[in-house]
């Protein structure tokens, strides 16, 4: 007896179709699992061995449509680097539709080929960048960070033409939504050209319902919607910087409303730490640097207040107070959250003392070019009474944080040891394109399990060596 489809649903199309496209996604020439995550497709309820079938396949990549689902290319808008564009959309990607397993989930294909919002582009995705969202993904989820994740990633037997012809990939990602900022911005642009509000309520309310019903009890929903969705990405922002992740491209179209992680095109993992760092080729003014990161999120809430203003109060000049004042929450929320994530990496309680010694580590840190991960692996080392395992130029710091009694044995459970680290994923990538998937199998069970440290991992652990270089990182498209 053969396994059903997944039944997925079309809530989105059905309840926003002024932000749906109905599309169709490409036929792969020769679809070719490359990778499958089978903890993800369990908890979704999706069998593994059907997923690897032809059906599967077929699903996997968008042209096996379940009964009820309509795959939609969704439509938004967003600043891109500061510069506002009034209608991007799913350029590359298709919304197949929503499963319910529990707690409803987009499942969600990029590379699917060209939709009405590719804006000349191909449509197509390749090996390397689809590979790349796979494992920073899921680095990102074993790290606790709130995260899109990626079930499953198909080669499609195609030639994809960049700089040269790279072998063609979908990737398939689940997320609590795809709704962003950039989906208000392109809603909230309609509703002022034509002073209608009914579709920017309805966005309103399908994203409360989706994410935050607790704000539909609220005296004023819309209120606590904002108030929620600065909330989840205080928390969000906080988190990346305490594991040393930088973004890369923090545009409105690319912060979502539920507070998860999404879009990793140009991310990568800071190494030594420097608040200066930028690795997107294209981020010319490290407007979008590790060290910027909760300023650019804060200017992001800022578009989004402006987007749901009319719904705030009945004057504008009313609704405009209470947007500023929810607005200069964010960043005592967000120091909140990095100070508590500090103190634990640190091993310390909350003191004036501490948060002394934490600034003072932070400047050693960057003065010295050292490695942000390794440090605090190496900081417990040091609590353990291994000193040298720390540069001299911590010697006074390390006696007055030994005297302050850390508390080693928690900060070994929130420190990794493993991140997918520069010059591995890059090394990975480059023999996955090749055909040589062994790399990236390999860098997957390493970085899933980021606390546990292994023998024989040592490698893993460690900096990229100084050959490397400087590394830049680039869209994908």
């Amino acid at each position: 007896m053969g396994v059903a489809p997944p039944q997925l649903t079309a809530d989105f199309a059905r309840e926003l179709p002024e932000l749906a496209k109905p599309w169709q996604a490409a036929t792969p020439p020769d679809p070719k699992l490359l990778v499958l995550n089978e903890e993800l497709a369990a908890e979704l309820g999706l069998d593994p061995d059907w997923l690897r079938s032809q059906d599967g396949l077929k699903f996997l990549t968008g042209n096996e449509i379940p009964d009820h689902a309509t795959p939609v290319a969704q439509a938004y808008a967003g600043h891109q680097f500061g510069n506002y564009v009034p209608l991007l959309g799913d350029g590359r990607a298709l919304l197949l539709g929503e499963l319910d397993h529990g707690t409803r989930r987009d499942i969600h294909l990029k590379g699917s080929g060209p939709t009405p919002f590719a804006r000349g582009g191909d449509g197509l995705a390749v090996v390397g960048p689809m590979l790349r969202e796979y494992v920073i993904s899921e680095a990102m989820h074993a790290l606790g960070v709130p995260t899109t994740r990626s079930l499953a990633v198909v080669a499609t037997g195609a030639q994809v033409q960049r700089e040269t012809p790279l072998p063609g990939a979908v990737l398939t990602r689940v997320a609590a939504s795809h709704l962003r900022v950039g989906s208000f911005q392109l809603v909230a642009q309609q509703a002022r050209a034509t002073g209608d509000l009914g579709l920017l309520r309805r966005l309103a309310d399908y994203a409360i319902a989706r994410h935050y019903p607790e704000a539909a009890q609220a005296e004023n929903p819309y209120l606590a919607l904002f108030q929620a969705v600065l909330e989840a990405q205080a928390s969000l922002i906080a988190r990346w910087m305490l594991v040393g992740f930088v973004h890369g491209v923090m545009n409105t179209d690319n912060m979502t409303i539920s507070g998860e992680t999404i879009d990793y095109g140009p991310c990568a993992f800071m190494e030594a730490y420097d608040p200066a760092t930028v690795f997107s080729s294209i981020d010319y003014a490290g407007r979008y640097a590790y060290g910027n990161q909760p300023l650019v999120a804060q200017w992001n809430l800022a578009r989004f207040a402006e987007t749901i203003l009319p719904l705030f109060a009945a004057t504008e000049e009313l609704a405009l107070s209470v947007a500023v004042e929810t607005l200069e929450g964010f960043m005592p929320r967000y120091h909140g959250f990095w100070s508590a994530g500090m103190l634990a990496k640190f091993g310390l309680s909350g003191s004036v003392e501490a948060a002394a010694l934490i600034d003072q580590a932070l400047a050693l840190l960057n003065e010295n070019d050292v490695d942000y991960t390794s440090f605090f692996r190496n900081l417990v080392r040091a609590g353990r009474g291994h000193t040298e395992a720390l540069p001299a130029v911590f010697g006074d710091w390390l006696v007055s944080w030994r005297a302050l009694q850390p508390d080693v044995e928690a900060m070994d459970r929130v420190n990794p040891v493993y991140i997918p680290r520069n010059h591995l994923v890059e090394q990975a990538l480059t023999a996955a394109t090749g055909g040589d998937l062994a790399p990236v199998e390999k860098l997957l069970d390493v970085i899933t399990q980021p606390y546990r440290e292994r023998d024989g991992l040592e490698f893993y652990a460690a900096p990229a060596p100084p050959e490397f270089g400087a590394y830049r990182t680039f869209c994908g498209t």
